[in-house]
């Protein structure tokens, strides 16, 4: 495996924890909820961990060679969930129900199977709490 590809397939991993910690550590169905919808609700501290999260999705993309475009919607996903943290108690339950950590990630994921395949472990990464599986 080329290095290129490893270091790929290490922020896929890298963005598969960030998108389940930040937005579905709880499934409920379709929805869920993480870290980046209940700290919303802590003023200051909901936008440090926001950016927190984003940045580090952010660096992984670069590292990862992520092309142009899916670095410009991730920093759009990532810009409005951070943005929705600096508005007092509508824009925190919004931040609640907006996944733009898993937006992001999930981007930045398709853009690296795209060129390097899906990593060969990607299909052991358990669902989150609380999801049914058809297995």
């Amino acid at each position: 495996m080329s290095d290129d590809r490893a270091r790929a397939h290490l922020a896929w991993r890298r963005a598969e924890r960030i998108k389940r910690l930040s937005d579905r550590i709880i499934g409920f169905g379709p929805w869920g909820l993480g870290l980046d919808g209940v700290v919303a609700w802590v003023p200051v501290a909901g936008l440090v961990y926001s950016l927190g999260a984003a940045g580090l999705l952010l660096n992984e993309a670069v590292r990862a060679g992520a092309s142009g475009g899916t670095l410009l919607r991730m920093a759009a996903y990532l810009g409005v969930d951070s943005a929705l943290d600096g508005v007092p108690f509508v824009g925190w339950a919004l931040d609640t129900l907006f996944t733009g950590h898993a937006f992001a990630a999930r981007a930045l994921q398709k853009d690296i199977e795209r060129r390097h395949g899906r990593p060969a472990d990607a299909a052991a990464v358990r669902p989150p709490v609380g999801v049914v599986t058809g297995r």
